[in-house]
């Protein structure tokens, strides 16, 4: 009777479990598995690869100084659009937990640009950052709307970051309308007994207990900035010249454009390397300040 129960529990799993874990393994293990080995050989993706030992990464470390460029750009936009992003998403999850007549709708109309594709917003950013801003600009002589938008290194830089942030801050949003809403309301009323200000209980009460949200928010926009592909190649191209270029553009190129499949995918590796230490780290130094309610 135990070993029945037993086959019956592993079939079911087997059943329910088996084609999604078949087909994460045929698309993402396998894949991730022969990069290493790509890695260390020179293969243009059609030949039969050669094996070249440590060459590729060697001469990423040495003499690329495109990816580095690409890597430092990456960096400085994942730092702004994080910030920017989480600081305008936590606003608008303030101000919609609270008593207003059309906050479902307007939790709706911020979440709504999560749902559009990456390189089909960033052509309608295209549009707007080069002839709909102009046309303003030309009619009413404002000059925010009067700059070269896409056309030189710092407003290509700051566009795609109004781009990015545009589309992910109605998720993050969501995320901490959620974790918001699950304060104790016992605690904010002990607080406001105890005379607390409004900005001492946001401080003291609800950073503290929604912290999960944040460092759940915080993997998610620096993991999904760090790898920032479509929007980038929609909107800029990584122009002026190589100066908005992104690591996963970088790659992309090496790869695809050049046929170097070998060195692009030592690219790739170093990549997910650096991207792994830098959100495991920042997942361990946000969980440390969770508390529990």
């Amino acid at each position: 009777m135990v070993k029945r129960k037993q086959w019956s529990e592993w079939m079911q799993q087997t059943v329910f479990v088996g084609p999604g874990l078949l087909f994460f393994a045929l698309i993402i293990l396998l894949p991730f598995f022969m990069g290493f080995y790509y890695t260390f050989t020179n293969w243009d993706g059609v030949d039969k690869a050669d094996w070249v030992g440590l060459d590729n990464l060697t001469r990423v470390f040495t003499d690329d100084e495109r990816f580095w460029s690409s890597f430092w750009f990456t960096s400085k936009f994942t730092v702004a659009a994080v910030v920017t992003t989480n600081l305008i998403a936590f606003g608008l999850a303030l101000l919609l937990t609270r008593n207003l007549k059309l906050k479902g709708v307007l939790r709706t109309i911020f979440f709504l640009p999560n749902v559009i594709g990456g390189l089909l917003l960033g052509y309608i950013w295209y549009f707007i950052f080069v002839r709909g801003f102009s046309s303003i600009g030309e009619s009413t002589g404002i000059g925010f709307f009067e700059l070269p938008w896409l056309g030189t290194p710092a407003t290509g830089f700051w566009g795609i970051v109004i781009v990015f942030v545009w589309q992910t801050a109605g998720y993050m949003m969501l995320i901490y309308v959620a974790a918001i809403l699950n304060v104790p309301k016992e605690l904010m009323e002990a607080a406001r007994i105890d005379g607390a200000s409004g900005w001492r209980i946001l401080l003291s009460v609800t950073m503290p207990l929604i912290m999960p949200a944040i460092t759940i928010c915080l993997f998610l926009t620096t993991s999904n900035a760090f790898k920032m592909f479509d929007l980038n190649l929609a909107l800029t191209g990584g122009g002026p010249g190589n100066a908005t270029e992104s690591i996963a553009l970088n790659i992309y190129k090496e790869s695809l454009t050049n046929g170097r499949y070998g060195l692009g995918t030592a690219k790739a590796m170093i990549f997910f390397f650096a991207v792994a230490l830098i959100t495991l780290l920042q997942v361990w130094t946000t969980k440390k300040r969770e508390v529990e309610a």
